[in-house]
């Protein structure tokens, strides 16, 4: 049994029963016949589809983004842009994947030889509460257009909203069994990626999780995409504009109450600039309005769970008693709910969880540095390498430090790091493998298959 809480009131919603073994195995077999016949439709077909998603998810904007807010706390305006970026994933996709895929000739001593592009089969999408429409859809989409089929294990505290993903491909009449929404337990995981009817892998969330994802891929010789943790560090060099370069730093910091992977989390200020960094930081961090996310006003509300509030405020708390200085909010609010107040801990280094830790909510560490080169070296002191950026109004200087210094999967100048369809998107070291959207993210779950015609 799956139960969906209100964040914001610590409130039942809705059980859901889980699907049994057996039940799992023959949704299974159902898919991967239902893949045999997609893969066979024109991409004329795929992308009709693809369009028709995009104009049922702009119809159910409103409902959509209360849900959201309702089993995960995401504030009501947030979720309607994030209704919003999948839909222009769906229309991207419609209109690139048949240039993305096309066959590709290549000049050798045959008569004919080039490289084409087929579905694997079924991909398994497990994908994280934080951005319970966006994760799904830069996922499914790129692989539906390549005609693959999809099974989504949704984190659990979000089951209506993967129900609600499932409806919208069926209202935009895909197949069914095409994508299929599997509410499962954890513990069926792995025999949902040994199954034989699976043929891919793609995981959005921790370090961890992925690790043990990627052990049983690997085991199984399957293909698997990790997208996992990441602390991020902003770069704010001397001559920063202050205020660009503030309002970016917070709202990458509480977008979401913090709780994204690309969020902003390392503010590593060269220390020309980092006491005034700080006044101006904590004078817009305060400002933010906490509360109710069904409302419209609200700019961060409560975390998705109590326990993850509960460790992240442990995370901030060990971080203030070894040397860390807090700036602003570090205390849990006595009201119902699972809120937790934006928070600022300077003078951040390593050996400070706020430092060597992913911190999942909103909590920002600020790391002074001495010099271009110090900061640098502090960005890439991380097992971490999702995103980066760099504030600078040298912009030749910014380009330079992002492309060639920043170790990192997406590195932005003057900008707060944000996901893309047009882009590629993913990380190395500790935050994964692989890559969403764009043209390698349409890429990852095909057979690249060379032709030879002698």
């Amino acid at each position: 049994m799956i139960e969906a809480i209100n964040p914001a009131t610590g409130r039942h919603i809705r059980s859901y029963t889980t699907l049994s073994p057996a039940e799992t195995h023959a949704r299974l077999q159902r898919t991967a016949q239902a893949q045999l016949e997609w893969r066979r439709s024109p991409m004329a077909a795929r992308a009709a589809v693809m369009t028709q998603a995009a104009a049922q998810l702009r119809e159910r904007t409103d409902a959509n983004a209360r849900l959201m807010a309702q089993e995960m706390g995401k504030p009501v305006a947030q979720g309607r842009s994030e209704v919003e970026k999948c839909a222009w994933t769906c229309e991207y996709f419609a209109q690139e994947a048949p240039r993305f895929l096309a066959p590709q000739p290549i000049k050798t001593d045959a008569a004919k030889s080039y490289v084409m592009f087929e579905p694997l089969g079924v991909i398994l999408a497990i994908m994280p509460w934080n951005f319970p429409f966006w994760q799904v859809f830069r996922a499914a989409v790129p692989a539906l257009m390549a005609g693959n089929a999809m099974v989504l294990k949704h984190a659990s505290n979000v089951p209506g909203c993967a129900l609600e993903i499932e409806e919208v491909f069926r209202q935009a009449g895909l197949p069914e069994w095409v994508f299929s929404t599997f509410l499962v337990e954890t513990a069926q995981v792995r025999s949902l990626i040994e199954h034989p009817a699976v043929k891919g892998v793609t995981l959005t969330g921790s370090t961890e999780a992925g690790r043990a994802v990627a052990a049983v891929a690997g085991a199984a010789l399957k293909k698997s995409v990790l997208e996992l943790g990441g602390s991020d560090p902003y770069v704010v060099l001397e001559d920063a504009d202050l205020e660009l370069t503030v309002e970016a730093c917070v709202a990458s910091r509480l977008i979401n109450a913090g709780q994204s992977c690309i969020a902003a989390k390392r503010f590593i200020v060269v220390e020309p600039l980092c006491r005034r960094f700080e006044e101006r930081f904590v004078e817009r961090m305060r400002a933010q309005r906490v509360g109710n996310p069904m409302d419209e006003a609200t700019q961060v509300g409560p975390l998705a769970r109590a326990d993850l509030r509960d460790q992240l405020h442990a995370q901030v708390e060990q971080s203030v008693r070894r040397g860390g200085r807090l700036l602003l909010g570090g205390r849990i609010p006595d009201e119902p709910g699972a809120f937790y107040p934006p928070t600022i801990v300077t003078d951040a280094r390593r050996g400070l969880r706020v430092f060597d830790e992913e911190t999942f909510g909103p909590v920002a560490a600020i790391v002074p540095a001495q010099d271009e080169e110090a900061a640098l070296r502090l960005a890439n002191d991380s097992p971490f390498g999702l995103g980066a950026a760099v504030f600078t109004r040298d912009v030749e200087r910014g380009e330079r430090l992002a492309a060639a210094h920043l170790d990192a999967g997406s590195c932005f100048v003057n900008a707060f790091v944000r996901s893309d369809p047009r882009l590629p998107f993913g990380g190395i070291k500790q935050s994964g493998y692989g890559r969403e959207l764009g043209l390698f993210g349409i890429q990852e779950f095909v057979n690249i298959k060379t032709v030879y015609v002698k």
